[in-house]
């Protein structure tokens, strides 16, 4: 067994919360171990809507409960969902939305919440929400049901949720921080007088380690729970998990761009029609689900997808399924015990155990950064001192200056030019590489050979080179790593993704890894 590594944090659970808590740590001066028991972001936080959103249905349930602490939960995340926009331009886009609607007083209802939805983002607003006619909704959506009054059309954002959290890990790694995936805590120890002092790990490969550590954030989502219970057998549960399920079907229903929000479901649940590398994802229902199911997506919950689908699009028959997900939301439990999650509101707590465990509950993707902030802030009465003011530490793969990010990128397309090889892909290529890597792109590029910068796939152009990055530089241990998270492929396509699982399997092998099968329930 490994033994000397010493930290001022260990943070287990690399998700999006964790990773950005090991981010915003090191930024601080504190030296970083940040562990996860699967890959960086490889359970819910690679398995969301892709949006980056304030919340129109939250919004409505503020209105509707007279709630407004909930409306500072929707402008915390409109704020934040500006934040992103700016600061990785590469990995997230302004996304309209549609939200249909039958007659004009249904148009009058939303064209307000939308307007409010507007104001609440105040400097951070992305494009005002605007009345569209039945010919407009019709344009943007053409196979859309004919018996609808146009609708109301709203900005949020769409993002690479997988790729975001990564870099917020590998932003940590450059500024110190030590990653290990696919490393599970075998042992969290105390002292005798029972504060946590550290922790034991073991990897894929059997190797252990031991961590000493000044304090130990709890970061692991859906099983938050369990680590808690670890250190404190008496302690209350306080999370309840949600399953989310997404199809990516053929069909492409968004032709113009624009995504749609179905406002209204059998059991008061909403529904997303979102545009994905031309072809359409659909999600996503909201089912209270125990920890083991929440990444299996059922047949009941897809077909309970498609069947919606087709009342609003009766045109497109039996759509063609390109792929699928399920993603378990970890929920604060509410008063009550309740378990009908789609009422609830993703609030989160940051909470504090005698022993000095630090968990970070609840929450979604867009708040992450504010959760990770107020973690900190935990941790300062943790180790009873003040941290020190962050410093600047740019994101990989943006400028220093994040608002030049754009600019350079502008400038990179021609030498990304220059380096691929001449085919029929090449401007879908270079989008690939600085959708994915941003101002990196080009060092990937240039350190490889000219044979394994050919594209091998038609449907995302991934190349040999992008794999081996991933094995040697991203932490990725297993193909679904690399087909699912390093890149969409397997979220896009699931068979493309599994044709070249024998290109994967080949450069894992030769790195020494694990040869692994594709886990179909990613």
């Amino acid at each position: 067994m490994s033994k000397g590594n010493k930290v001022d944090l260990l943070v287990i659970g690399a998700g999006a919360t964790g990773a950005c808590v090991a981010y915003e740590a090191t930024r601080r001066g504190l030296t970083v171990a940040l562990i996860d028991a699967g890959d960086i972001g490889g359970s819910t936080s690679c398995r969301s809507t892709k949006l980056l959103h304030g919340g129109v249905r939250y919004l409505e349930l503020a209105f509707k409960t007279f709630d407004l602490s909930q409306l500072k939960l929707v402008r915390e995340a409109l704020l934040e969902r500006g934040h992103w926009l700016e600061q990785v331009p590469f990995l997230a886009k302004r996304l309209e939305l549609a939200l249909p609607t039958e007659d004009c007083l249904g148009k009058a209802y939303y064209r307000a919440g939308l307007g409010i939805y507007d104001i609440l983002s105040g400097s951070q607003n992305i494009g005002s929400s605007r009345l569209l006619s039945k010919d407009q909704l019709r344009k943007a959506l053409p196979l859309i049901k004919d018996e609808l009054n146009g609708g109301v059309a709203y900005s949020d954002g769409q993002f690479n949720d997988a790729r975001l959290n990564l870099l917020l890990a590998l932003s940590a790694k450059r500024a110190g921080a030590v990653i290990r995936s696919h490393c599970k805590v075998i042992n969290l120890e105390q002292r005798k007088d029972g504060k946590l002092c550290g922790a034991s790990t073991k990897d894929l490969f059997g190797n252990q380690e031991q961590w000493e550590a000044s304090a130990i954030v709890n970061a692991t989502g859906i099983h938050i729970d369990t680590i808690r219970q670890k250190v404190d057998p008496n302690a209350a549960p306080k999370m309840f998990t949600s399953r989310g399920v997404h199809l990516v079907l053929k069909e492409n229903l968004c032709p113009e761009g624009m995504g749609l929000l179905l406002p209204k479901t059998d059991d008061g649940r909403v529904l997303f029609v979102l545009p994905f590398f031309g072809f359409t994802q659909v999600g996503t229902t909201d089912t209270p689900c125990n920890i083991e199911n929440a990444n299996h997506p059922s047949q009941a919950e897809q077909q309970y997808l498609i069947n919606h689908l087709q009342r609003w699009f009766p045109r497109i028959g039996q759509p063609s399924v390109k792929s699928f997900w399920a993603g378990g939301r970890p929920l604060l439990m509410p008063e009550g015990n309740s378990s009908d999650s789609s009422r609830v509101v993703r609030e989160h707590e940051i909470e504090t155990l005698p022993c000095g465990l630090i968990s970070a509950m609840g929450g979604k993707w867009t708040t992450c950064r504010p959760i990770a902030v107020e973690t900190l802030k935990a941790l300062e009465s943790v180790l009873e001192k003040s941290l020190p003011i962050r410093k600047s530490i740019p994101l990989l793969g943006t400028a220093i200056n994040p608002l030049n990010t754009n600019t350079h990128l502008m400038k990179q397309k021609q030498e990304l030019r220059d380096y691929l090889p001449d085919t029929s892909l090449r401007e879908k290529q270079i989008a690939h590489l600085q959708e994915n890597y941003g101002l990196e792109a080009l060092s990937i590029i240039q350190k490889s050979s000219l044979e394994s910068r050919v594209p091998i796939s038609e449907v995302i152009p991934l190349c040999e080179a992008e794999i081996s990055y991933a094995i040697n530089h991203e932490h990725a241990l297993t193909s679904t790593d690399i087909l699912a998270r390093r890149s969409r492929l397997a979220m896009v396509d699931l068979s493309e993704a599994k044709r070249l699982q024998p290109i994967v399997h080949m450069h894992l092998e030769s790195a020494g890894c694990k040869k692994s099968e594709l886990d179909l329930k990613y």
